[in-house]
């Protein structure tokens, strides 16, 4: 394989040498391409393009979106080797199955139970305590992880379309939808 400018083998190269001349002004972490540090800098701005049409959830980068869709397909590709459990992602079964060789797994101090993720761990301890220190800024409602109340805002971003006379139940439509 040539290449027809000189600049462009340069490029090439640092694959080889693992160079990684640009750095991130803001977290110091360091990339091959300036391409690769731009696609990082969209973490720091907040700017979320790509959007699920099914939860909502927004991701900085086409690819993530793509890796999510697949847990709204229910197709669960694989599957642990030991317990038979299964998951849409590669990723959180080889996660899961550090479970099993108990290698770099995180272990709960109070109950025992262990989890393949630190976060994981985390969001597990708020079990054990009645704190809960996520508050929505729009209604004052508090919450155990910031997962949940992620979840509770999306009430004030939304609208009743229609509402049951029997129970009183509401379906919801998105404001924000496109």
């Amino acid at each position: 394989m040539g290449f027809t400018f000189k600049a462009f083998l340069k490029r090439h190269q640092v694959i080889h040498t693992g160079e990684r001349p640009f750095s991130c002004e803001l977290c110091g972490k360091s990339f091959s391409s300036v391409g690769s540090l731009k696609t990082h800098q969209l973490i720091h701005s907040g700017v979320k393009a790509y959007s699920c049409d099914q939860c909502g959830r927004a991701f900085n980068r086409s690819n993530g979106l793509q890796r999510h869709l697949v847990t709204h397909s229910g197709i669960k590709a694989y599957s642990c080797d030991i317990c038979g459990k299964t998951f849409s992602q590669s990723g959180s079964r080889n996660a899961h199955l550090r479970i099993h060789t108990r290698e770099d797994v995180y272990c709960c101090g109070q109950c025992g139970k262990h989890f393949a993720k630190d976060i994981h761990l985390q969001r597990h301890m708020f079990t054990h305590t009645e704190e809960r220190p996520c508050k929505c800024d729009l209604c004052e409602k508090t919450f155990k992880t910031p997962h949940y109340l992620k979840l509770h805002q999306q009430i004030h971003t939304r609208k009743r379309l229609y509402k049951c006379s029997y129970c009183e139940v509401c379906i919801y439509i998105s404001i924000l939808s496109f």
